[in-house]
Formats: C-alpha cells, structure tokens, sequence
C-alpha cells in the first residue's frame, strides 16, 4: 500500500468518523406557516442501498455471498440497485465485473455505484462499470456546521466547492464508459443537521454544474445521517426543500433515512407525503449503527394501506432466511410482517377475538375485504401461515382453550 493509498483510507476513515451535534438541529429549519404537507403516495421508486464498500455487517460478505444478495434483490422486483464501492477494494471492483460478465443484470435494473469524487477513484469506478447498460454515479459530501468544523476545515463556500468539484471530474471522466447510460446522484451527506438553506445551495450548485433538465435529472438524496429529530420535523425540512430548490422538475427528490432515534420508517413515510419521489433503504434495516431504513417494512406498509410497492414479498419467509445465511444477520422475532412471533397471540381476548375472525373468514369468498382483528394482513399473502398464530399458556383463558378444542 503506497502513500496514495494511505491517504485515500484515511479520508474514508475519517469521513466515516464524523460525529455531528444533535441538539441544534431546530435552527436548521423553520415550520411553515400552513403545516401542510404536499404529494401523494401514489407509486415510490425504491431502491435496496446495499453499500457493500462500507463495514454494514460483523462479518463481511464475499463475492459469491455478494453476488446470491444480488440476485435476492433482482427476485425481489428492485429496479435500482447499489453495489457498492468499486475502487474501494479489489473485491468490491472484482464484485462488479463478474455481475457484468456473467450477465446477473437485467436490462431494466440499474446499478448504482458509490464513490468519492477524486480522479483516481472514478476512473477506476468507471473501469468497473464497461459494459453496464444504465448506471447512476453517487457522489457525496458532508455539509453540517459540525463536519465543516472538525472533518473538512472549510468554510460553507468551500464546502460547496468540493461538492462542485465533484461533479466536474465526473463529467471530465465520462468518455470512460461512452456505452453506458450515466445518472448522477448527490447527496449532501448529514443534510439532517446541515442549515436547510445551504443545503438548498450547494444542491442547486451541483445541479447548475451537471446541466440537470426534465430530460436528464439528477437524483438530490438527502440522508438523515444521523436521525435527529421527530419524524413531522424531518417532513418540514423535506417539505421546505421540495417547495425551494430552483429548477425542481429537473431533480428527483431522494430520502435515505438511519435509524438512530429508531423512528426512521415514520421519517420515511411522512418524508414520502412531503413531496419526496424515491426511497433508499436496505433489507431488514441492515446498516450503519442502529440501521438503515429497512425498506421491507415500508413496502408492507405501504401494501396495507392498498399501495401497491411494485415488490414481491410474498416468499418472506424464505427471503428472511437468505438474509441470515448470507450477512449472518438474524431477524429479531418481533421484526414487522417478518418476525418469527408478529403473527402470534398469548393474551386470551385476542386469542378469541382471531378465532372467531378467522372462522368467519372461511366462508367468506377467497377475496373478501381482510379485517381479522389483531392481523394487520393476511399472512398469506406474505407466505406466512396461520398454524401459530395462537399458542396456548397460562395467559389464553378461554379463548386459546376454545381454539384448541
């Protein structure tokens, strides 16, 4: 490993270790004055945000490992896929041409590639992308007061600058891959604790600089890096930003939300009603810290409320065991639709209250309206069954005893 080297893994440490300051983020934003919030949830583009350049899990996994998650995703229905970090690693690159080699793309999916905008690194990034059909290129830059303090030593101009810079070196190497259809997507990354209009600022710098049209929009993703406020305050900031970024029909408004406060899904969905357009998260809420958005629960959700998430969960079962086998992550027994007990009853009223539910619906025509009380859906429709839903203890009184008879 050269001095270049060094510095390179530096930087990326460095970026990781940046700790922002939660108790000012209410200056970063103000309420409007109607409290309205715009946009309907009508059809949300997800995407599953699989860094696999970042340490997401306790024990990395390799490129086959990499390589079967991929496919999982592809199965899944997801249209827009992140793989990773190519220049960060030999693996990582290698990662990538053998899913371009062995032709585990389809022709409607996209691959999204996360990178640093140094020369170097997105040469070789291109390097890794011959032969990908539609590609968007992520680029990032912290913005927060407290990043520009400790990690970079900049000022807000300076900031902005890098941000700027970013995007030229991009369009510099574009030549690289003249066969693939490139995207950009910024992210002004800890946009949660950045000033909201200067988060406006450096966003529209960097769409002024890419040339953002209807025709040719650039994907402005805005992380809460660390989740630092009540869900409708985080809406408030998206809400501002959507009514206040020049030329807004030339950007797709993206949210990539963690899961500090553990409120990340609520942040999501409200996020989605202000006027957002797209959603990054990963399954199962894998991630940095406490998680990312786990993208499984806010398809569900969305799925329950007759949204249709265009994702085929319907094997959850079988996806939550995958999940296990390849990141040797397991799924916590009360995880929404996916855990082993979210479909179980102890106490005995609401045993006796499924019971009769249950027997009503089996005369009921094959699609009738579900409203068993305490199921939120059909755990047939997620490849669940119903054969535990109601376990007999000392807690089930008469209702799990009528059951049982």
């Amino acid at each position: 490993m050269d001095n270049e080297d060094l510095k390179e893994l530096n930087a990326i440490f460095k970026d990781m270790g940046g700790v922002d300051k939660v108790e000012d983020y209410t200056s970063n934003f103000e309420r409007l004055a109607d409290g309205t919030y715009i946009g309907e949830i009508e059809k949300v583009s997800t995407k599953n945000s699989k860094k696999t350049g970042r340490p997401m899990i306790e024990i990395p996994m390799g490129i086959e490992q990499k390589i079967e998650f991929f496919d999982l995703l592809v199965k899944i229905g997801f249209k827009e896929i992140e793989v990773g970090f190519p220049s960060s690693s030999q693996t990582e690159f290698d990662f990538l041409r053998r899913l371009v080699e062995e032709n585990h793309i389809p022709d409607d999916v996209t691959l999204q590639v996360l990178c640093q905008a140094r020369e170097h690194l997105v040469l070789k990034t291109f390097e890794a992308l011959k032969g990908v059909k539609k590609a968007i290129f992520h680029i990032y830059n912290s913005t927060s007061p407290a990043q520009r303090k400790y990690t970079f030593n900049k000022s807000k101009e300076e900031v902005k600058q890098l941000a700027v810079d970013g995007v030229k070196c991009i369009k510099k190497c574009l030549p690289k891959v003249s066969g693939t259809e490139v995207r950009l997507e910024y992210s002004p990354e800890s946009f949660s604790n950045t000033e909201i209009d200067y988060a406006i600022e450096v966003c529209d710098a960097v769409m002024k600089e890419w040339g953002a049209t209807k025709e040719n929009k650039v994907i402005l993703n805005l992380p809460t890096t660390i989740e630092c406020s009540l869900p409708n305050q985080f809406a408030d900031q998206i809400e501002y930003f959507c009514q206040n970024i020049p030329n807004r029909e030339s950007c797709i408004i993206s949210l990539h939300n963690h899961n500090d406060r553990g409120e990340s899904v609520a942040q999501c969905e409200l996020g989605l009603l202000a006027g957002a357009e797209r959603v990054e998260g990963c399954l199962f809420g894998n991630g940095e810290r406490t998680g990312n958005l786990d993208i499984i629960n806010v398809a569900l959700n969305m799925y329950t409320q007759g949204v249709n998430p265009e994702l085929d969960f319907s094997e959850l079962d079988f996806i939550s065991k995958e999940y296990t086998r390849l990141t040797k992550m397991f799924v916590h027994p009360r995880t929404p639709y996916a855990g082993e007990l979210v479909f179980t009853a102890f106490s005995g009223s609401h045993q006796d209250a499924i019971r009769k539910g249950m027997a009503a619906r089996a005369k009921m025509p094959e699609n009738a309206y579900w409203d068993v009380p305490y199921l939120p859906i059909d755990p047939h429709d997620i490849g669940r069954c119903y054969e535990g839903i109601i376990r007999f203890n000392s807690q089930s009184g008469k209702g799990g005893a009528a059951y049982i008879l």
